[in-house]
């Protein structure tokens, strides 16, 4: 019978693990064979000394505790008579670092490998076979490994001897089986990671310290293959960072992360590539090199990896500056969509925070087809809410229950926006490819989130009580305290509360649902922020955040409402038209604007270029979302923060109000079965194009504008209807097909 089994011994924590199969005589040809694998902790696999696929980091991250997913992958053209499989284990997130504490093994400190080979035969007979005590463990060429701090390769210790019949095994040891609950094994959901791209470096230099220095041009997520030949037991390392500081290498945002490889040569032509790491880069410095600058430009290639997202959106419009935001949200997904969606890429952190995929769901589910990939993730979410009496953790996996919390912040129970995730990420997949599935699975979390919610209320029905991050990240905020908002944190959280009840109610309602208890409980808090909160429509802390909030959540009548948005108008002029939000305000700040006729406040928000503001960073340089507004000073130096990354893709929600606004193409009901075709030209721009592949397929809209006439084309797919909205004229009905329009504008 199949099972996870553990080398005995460690093998500097990358054991590699080999079976040899004979396949049953007399049954013909092989009509299909299938491997399935897993591991706790990850693993690459191979038949007959060839790969067994060219997924990366298997089987991921999820919450090992009661989730371990398998994957599955056709080797039909890979088995023989006589079959070897191989199995090569690293560390990854069960066994390796996780997070700002220094922990490691924190869901065990073994690592195990489970591969279960599936064979038909012509005949119709199945031999089934797998990972057993028969097998035999060894040493490989790696002799480190972890996420945060890198791999180590010795190229002298390479053979593929362990992947062929017959092999001796000279220094193997056995193996033993480790006990895991069937139960918990899963078939993948999420795609798989893989390699997306690749880079070349656009500079090679040295550095005033005399270090070797290389410019890939694009802040990535990955790591880079070495191609090199030379003296047998020389030693090359890399490190890596994503900016630079002071001509030097920026590793002070790495904090504890090391971030290096480091390869010894074999006498031979090499080729290294640690695929059991990756980090967060743009720059790379280079130690041991023996060659030139030119030989390193063609020696170094950054592989870009990723979860295997299928692209479903784009957006361009006539200024370089807002292209290039847009550029950099995209890659901020990238970096942060490996395996599981992350808050930043490079530190010793890379944890799933629950905050930032609230504000940027909709952002990633127009960019990327992410229907699968977050509902993956939505499982771990609700199976540690459940283990937890009903609290959405603030990260998933939850890794955070085990760790010491940084001085100041208590470990948190029920929070807004971060707990929010367990309603607003449904809700955003749902909105954008219609398949009420996600609903169901996640009816019971959302609800148990809600109920959580209403059991902290206070008798007069806000929400204030209990840890709080607020406005996360506000640029006012002092560099060590981003919790110190301007945003009192208990409005925010009641705003928030009150957005979660009406989705509740409204999934209730599309499921069939009872949704009484979620509308009563919306109806509460509108009833206690209206009581405790407004005060002749001024609310509480009278700053962007709340008014923003407040607006678009739909809490306000209309006299409250049309106040707010005058009264955001002014606050925003009054910041000079600079970002005065953080993690709660800035994915609706510019919706709030549009919504209460102030188009120009948030065009002139968005064009916006002094610090801070979303092109500041663009200006700076960057290619990707920076976790801080001012993440660089303008000098060049790196904020004094010891939270500081240079790629994050929270702040990059604002690509969402760009895709419907801007660009004009939005979804009128969920999965785009109608579509709104209204574009709302500002900011000086004189075209824009966006295109999205719906499940019903590719819907576009581009608008360019001369003079004062605006032309319109629009491509709506089969199937679907579409309304066409412009100023001072009634709505106007459109089937599917290719239409273009004009008109006069102000």
């Amino acid at each position: 019978m199949t099972a996870f089994i553990a080398p005995d011994q460690d093998f500097a924590g990358a054991p590699l693990l080999r079976g040899e199969i004979a396949l049953d005589p007399g049954h013909g040809e092989v009509v299909s064979a299938t491997l399935a694998v897993t591991a706790l902790g990850v693993c690459e696999a191979w038949v007959n000394g060839a790969p067994a696929s060219d997924e990366l980091l298997t089987p991921g991250w999820s919450s090992y505790e009661w989730r371990v997913r398998v994957r599955e992958w056709d080797v039909t053209a890979l088995v023989a008579p006589t079959t070897v499989i191989g199995l090569a284990l690293g560390n990854g997130w069960y066994r390796g670092r996780l997070g700002w504490d220094g922990d490691q093994a924190v869901y065990g400190d073994e690592l195990a490998g489970f591969a279960e080979l599936r064979v038909r035969f012509a005949d119709g007979h199945e031999q089934i076979t797998g990972t057993d005590d028969t097998w035999r463990s060894g040493a490989g060429a790696t002799t480190a490994n972890d996420l945060y701090d890198g791999q180590s390769i010795d190229a002298r210790l390479r053979t593929d001897a362990w992947l062929a019949p017959g092999f001796a095994g000279e220094g193997w040891v056995g193996v033993h089986t480790v006990d895991v609950d069937p139960a918990r094994l899963e078939p993948a959901l999420a795609p798989p990671v893989r390699r997306i791209d690749a880079l070349r470096p656009l500079a090679v230099w040295t550095s005033p310290a005399g270090r070797t220095l290389v410019d890939f041009g694009q802040n990535l997520v990955g790591w880079v293959r070495v191609e090199v030949t030379g003296e047998e037991g020389h030693v090359v390392t890399l490190r890596h960072a994503e900016v630079l500081d002071g001509d030097e290498l920026g590793i002070r945002p790495l904090r504890s992360a090391k971030a290096t490889d480091t390869y010894i040569l074999s006498g031979g032509a090499d080729v290294f590539e640690p695929t059991l790491t990756f980090h967060g880069f743009r720059y790379v410095e280079v130690d041991g090199w023996a060659g030139d600058a030119d030989s390193l430009k063609t020696a170094l290639t950054a592989v870009v990896i990723s979860s295997d997202l299928r692209r479903t959106g784009w957006f361009e419009t006539s200024d370089e500056n807002l292209n290039h935001l847009h550029e950099n949200a995209r890659w901020s997904m990238l970096g942060n969509f490996v395996d599981v969606p992350t808050d930043c890429p490079q530190r010793d952190e890379r944890l799933g925070w629950t905050g930032d995929l609230s504000a940027f769901a909709p952002t990633a589910a127009f960019l990327y087809d992410v229907q699968d990939f977050l509902r993956d993730w939505l499982r771990d979410l609700a199976v540690e809410q459940e283990h937890n009496d009903g609290v959405v953790p603030i990260v998933v996996p939850d890794v955070v229950k085990y760790f010491t919390m940084p001085e100041g912040m208590p470990k948190p129970g029920a929070t807004a926006i971060w707990g929010d995730a367990a309603v607003w990420v449904p809700w955003a997949l749902w909105s954008a490819y219609g398949d009420a599935t996600v609903l169901a699975d996640q009816f019971d979390s959302m609800t148990a989130h809600a109920r959580t919610i209403a059991g902290m209320l206070a008798p007069s029905g806000v929400w204030d009580n209990g840890f709080q991050f607020g406005d996360w990240l506000d640029p006012e905020a002092p560099p060590e305290e981003p919790f110190r908002s301007k945003a009192d944190h208990h409005v925010v959280a009641t705003l928030c509360a009150y957005r979660t009840a009406r989705i509740v109610a409204e999934t209730a309602t599309i499921l069939g649902r009872d949704a009484d208890e979620f509308t009563a409980l919306a109806e509460r808090l509108r009833a206690g922020f209206e009581a405790e909160y407004l005060n002749e429509g001024v609310i509480r802390s009278d700053c962007t955040t709340v008014y923003a909030l407040a607006i678009v959540f739909g809490i306000l009548g209309d006299a409250d409402r049309e106040f707010a948005g005058r009264r955001l108008s002014e606050l925003v002029a009054r910041s000079g038209h600079r970002i005065s939000t953080g993690f709660a305000g800035t994915p609706f700040i510019a919706d709030a604007l549009t919504q209460t006729g102030h188009l120009d406040d948030a065009y002139r928000l968005l064009m916006q270029t002094e610090c801070p503001s979303w092109l500041y960073p663009v200006s700076m340089g960057a290619t990707t979302i920076w976790e801080r507004w001012d993440s660089m000073l303008p000098d060049g130096s790196i904020n004094a923060g010891e939270m500081t990354s240079f790629n994050h893709y929270a702040f990059g929600a604002i690509a969402d109000w760009m895709h419907r606004t801007v660009g004009g193409l939005s979804a009128l009901e969920p999965g785009y079965a109608r579509i709104l075709i209204a574009p709302q030209p500002g900011g000086g721009l004189t075209w824009a194009d966006v295109a999205h592949e719906t499940p019903f397929g590719r819907a576009a809209v581009r608008w360019q504008r001369d003079g004062d006439r605006l032309t319109v084309d629009a491509t709506v797919p089969e199937g679907v209807a579409a309304v066409l909205r412009r100023p001072g004229a009634a709505d106007l009905a459109v089937e599917a097909g290719t239409h273009r329009w004009d008109w006069v504008v102000d």
